[in-house]
């Protein structure tokens, strides 16, 4: 007899359509799993046979065929233990469903007593599924909360292939799972920008970059507040449309990391990877290619520690998905793309002891030594930070006496203020950050003494043309949070602030 079940295999960030196709025929008992496996769907055979028998279910003493079609496509993943298990079932007999057709999708991972164990990807799954169609799905108990979050297929989370199978049969019908709301709580536990003391050209250079989506980098020496301040950036970044709360939710399945951040939060993601990360860590990649921090760190920050401490090829790949907003891994056998637009924020020492312009602390390095620390990081990618500022010390007198400063609710609120402005202007989601040349021309062209105070500061100290437009996503950040329609020389003299020698 022959059963066959939709299912489907994981593509990147996207799912691909499989049929399980499984036929029980005369001869030796065997078993023969065919259409391109991977070593965790080819020890699915394992799996299933215990799960089945340990479910007091029989093993078909059969020639068994499980053919995952198009069988011309690699098959990743675990999931297609439970389609397998229920096509060995219907295929033998042992259940019963009058059509095949309506069989819910199903996809977990068999323990060897029956349960279900949960899955990476399994958003993504639950998508696909919504696209053909599919009325229900059949996930176990901790991949439920994830698959509720997609609308307009009903979730039903199941503990043992005892209850699927009742399920199925319809003696035993499971209720639909209702994701619950756990945003709320997780606002909560944001660090406040209240908190941070004095800093005040450093406290405005973060909400510039959360206000215009710009890439910042803060050097200083050891102690004066950079990663406390990078750390509080999402706690006044923009909370992430449902659009984007849902491609964020669908990278963390992916990725096997879905517990770490709840589906349904509205945060943009923070990542803060260590200097030891390789550079498949950072963008992705592996045998099977997974997100790396760049993806996992779309439509927040990726904060990077140490800059200098990182290996030079590690950064070097962050180039281009800094530009493109994308990153593509490429294989032998394909090809894929991964979103990756974040917001880098960068912490460095000025010099090897982090001493060096230090009021009171003398720094012990060589200038050939500080020569050799700075170029750890290249030209082409210091370039490519908007902002760049030093964070000085503050001594522990006045840190005593400074009052707190203004919380993430008012800066957020400032932010939020200056992200509708661009939004009108030049479109949802489009960031002062991301306009082209053409578009700054338009939106950005500054007055007539804005212009020439840039072109005199361009002639003495030479910059680039990258760091010309930069200045002005800047300087139109700027006017922007004053509400101020035009660029007059006021915004090009603080942006220009922002673009000194880090360090």
């Amino acid at each position: 007899m022959l059963a066959r079940l939709a299912s489907a295999s994981l593509r990147g960030l996207e799912a691909e359509a499989v049929d399980v196709e499984v036929d029980l025929s005369r001869g030796m008992p065997s078993w023969s799993l065919v259409g391109l496996p991977d070593a965790a769907v080819r020890e699915a055979r394992d799996r299933v046979r215990a799960a089945l028998l340990n479910s007091n279910f029989e093993f078909p003493l059969r020639h068994i065929t499980v053919n995952l079609a198009p069988a011309d496509k690699r098959k990743d993943g675990s999931h297609f233990d439970l389609p397998v298990a229920v096509g060995l079932l219907l295929a033998s007999g042992q259940i019963h469903v009058e059509n095949q057709s309506d069989i819910p999708f199903l996809a977990a991972e068999l323990a060897l007593d029956g349960r279900l164990n949960p899955v990476s990807g399994i958003l993504p799954l639950t998508l696909f599924a919504k696209s053909q169609g599919v009325k229900q799905i059949i996930v176990p108990l901790g991949n439920a909360e994830e698959a509720a979050v997609v609308q307009g297929i009903e979730v039903i989370a199941a503990s043992n292939l005892l209850e699927v199978a009742g399920h199925l049969q319809g003696k035993r019908i499971l209720l639909p799972f209702s994701a619950s709301e756990t945003s709320t709580q997780a606002e909560e536990k944001l660090l406040d920008l209240k908190d941070v003391r004095g800093q005040q050209q450093a406290r405005r250079a973060l909400e510039i970059a959360a206000a215009g989506g710009h890439h910042l980098l803060m050097s200083g020496p050891p102690g004066s507040g950079k990663s406390m301040l990078a750390s509080r950036l999402p706690s006044i970044m923009p909370p992430l449309t449902d659009e984007q709360r849902l491609a964020v939710a669908r990278v963390y399945s992916i990725a096997g990391e879905a517990n770490a951040r709840s589906p349904m939060s509205s945060i943009p993601p923070f990542r803060s990877p260590h200097n030891s990360a390789s550079d498949v860590a950072m963008i992705g990649g592996g045998q099977v290619p997974k997100p790396g921090e760049v993806t996992k760190a779309l439509f927040g920050a990726l904060f990077l520690d140490e800059l200098p401490e990182f290996k030079r090829p590690v950064l070097e790949v962050l180039r281009q998905p800094l530009e493109s907003g994308t990153v593509s891994i490429a294989r032998a056998a394909d090809t894929l793309t991964f979103p990756a637009e974040f917001q880098l924020v960068g912490a460095m020492n000025p010099c090897p002891c982090g001493y060096l312009g230090h009021p009171s602390k003398p720094c012990r390095c060589s200038q050939t030594q500080v020569s050799r620390y700075v170029g750890r990081i290249s030209g082409p990618l210091l370039d490519r930070f908007d902002i760049r500022i030093h964070v000085p010390p503050v001594e522990h007198e006045e840190l005593t006496q400074m009052q707190a400063g203004e919380s993430s609710a008012l800066v957020k609120a400032r932010v939020l203020k200056a992200r509708d402005i661009q939004y009108a202007r030049q479109g949802e989601g489009i960031v002062n950050a991301r306009l082209l040349p053409t578009a700054l021309e338009q939106y950005a062209k500054p007055d007539a003494e804005g212009e020439a105070l840039l072109n005199t500061a361009l002639n003495r100290f030479g910059l680039s043309a990258r760091s010309y437009h930069r200045i002005l996503k800047v300087a139109r950040t700027i006017a922007d949070l004053a509400g101020e329609g035009q660029v007059s020389s006021a915004h090009i003299a603080e942006a220009l602030q922002y673009r000194g020698d880090s360090a």
